[in-house]
């Protein structure tokens, strides 16, 4: 399939992975659900939805669970499968618990260490890939890993701003190496990648400059804005949403998570210079770019790494469609300065990822019966 990702594919040539049976990766998944159940909690606080939580602090808690915790959970887990060493597997196991440390009010040094601890080994997987298959994806997956290890000493040491800053390059990179790798459906030309090369050099220059100005975001958004551009531009995608099913699906939930990043680097290069325009801009990126990519490819990487079939259906357009509509009502209320839009654009996410995860449920256990089914 043109859209495949790299862990969808066996690391050996064997076609089989090793390290840690497929059972043992269900636990790691469940600490990665949590630290996604109380990141959600603590957005739905930020957005002023009021309701009894096990924790207060989740509320400043919001991005470190939801990226750090989760996402570093489920991204080291991919990649510990592909790579097929059990080591691998500790850049999962120090992410989930390092979000239930924090969900449980523990001390944040110890949860913010493990967290660094859990990327720091994430980077070391990617670097081993990249020293098995040397290619430029692969050298941005590892910087990628490497902002992640950032991302948690900058919120230890006071600074947020870069904390947010290396936990989007974090993310963004991810998704853009991926893309790269598959780009060789479609090959850029050599200006092409030229022109990606100098956009990630710029991109990482201004997170390192969130360290010292919060001007750093202003160059961080036109970064962002034409990294979006050039995905629109170079993407398989242009050409497989012309076809039908699951290809169609993923190559719609990647061009519109493009519009969003583009959208999202706009604000940013504006310079939101109040609460409500700031959070319209992250969440321009994180919910709209990201959860539309993580939408897009789950049909796929899901069945990789625990080995369960989804088939698919059109029912996956439902959380598609859904997160789009109240990004648009949120980001909307974080224009206008409608906080009772951006609550319910809020909520309306978080419904959502409920949704999504729902649907994979169901497409999990749909797909097991009927490959159970006496024929």
């Amino acid at each position: 399939m043109v859209n495949e990702p790299a862990a969808a594919r066996p690391s050996s040539p064997a076609g089989k992975t090793s390290g840690l049976p497929v059972a043992w990766r269900f636990p790691l998944l469940l600490l990665g659900m949590l630290s996604l159940l109380a990141g959600v909690s603590a957005g739905l606080l930020r957005a002023g939805w009021n309701f009894p939580v096990a924790q207060t602090a989740w509320v400043g808690l919001h991005a470190p669970l939801m990226i750090g915790a989760f996402f570093g959970t489920v991204i080291g887990l991919e990649r510990a499968v592909a790579l097929g060493r059990g080591w691998g597997y500790l850049a999962p196991l120090a992410a989930g618990l390092s979000g239930i440390l924090l969900g449980a009010g523990a001390p944040q040094l110890e949860a913010f260490f493990l967290m660094a601890c859990g990327a720091l080994v994430l980077m070391l997987t990617t670097l081993r890939a990249a020293q098995r298959q040397p290619s430029l994806h692969a050298n941005i997956l590892a910087l990628a890993a490497a902002l992640a290890v950032t991302a948690p000493l900058a919120w230890l040491l006071d600074q947020p701003l870069a904390a947010i800053a290396g936990w989007m390059g974090f993310l963004v990179l991810t998704i853009a190496g991926e893309r790269l790798e598959l780009s060789r459906f479609l090959p850029p030309s050599p200006l092409a990648r030229r022109l990606f090369m100098a956009i990630v050099s710029v991109f990482l220059l201004a997170v390192l400059a969130t360290w010292f100005s919060p001007a750093g975001l202003r160059l961080l958004g036109f970064t962002l804005a034409a990294l979006a551009l050039w995905l629109l531009r170079q993407d398989v995608a242009r050409r497989t949403v012309r076809q039908a099913g699951l290809t169609r699906f993923i190559a719609l939930c990647l061009l519109s998570g493009y519009v969003w990043l583009l959208l999202g680097g706009a604000l940013l290069a504006w310079q939101p210079d109040t609460a409500f325009l700031m959070d319209a801009a992250l969440h321009a990126v994180f919910v709209g770019f990201v959860l539309a990519m993580v939408f897009g490819h789950a049909p796929i990487i899901f069945p990789a790494v625990v080995r369960v079939a989804l088939p698919y259906h059109r029912g996956f357009y439902l959380p598609l469609l859904v997160l789009h509509f109240s990004l648009l009502l949120r980001v909307g209320g974080g224009l206008a300065g409608e906080s009772a839009w951006r609550a319910l654009g809020a909520a309306g996410n978080a419904l959502a990822l409920a949704l999504f995860i729902l649907t994979m449920v169901f497409t999990a256990l749909s797909g097991r019966k009927r490959r159970a089914a006496p024929r």
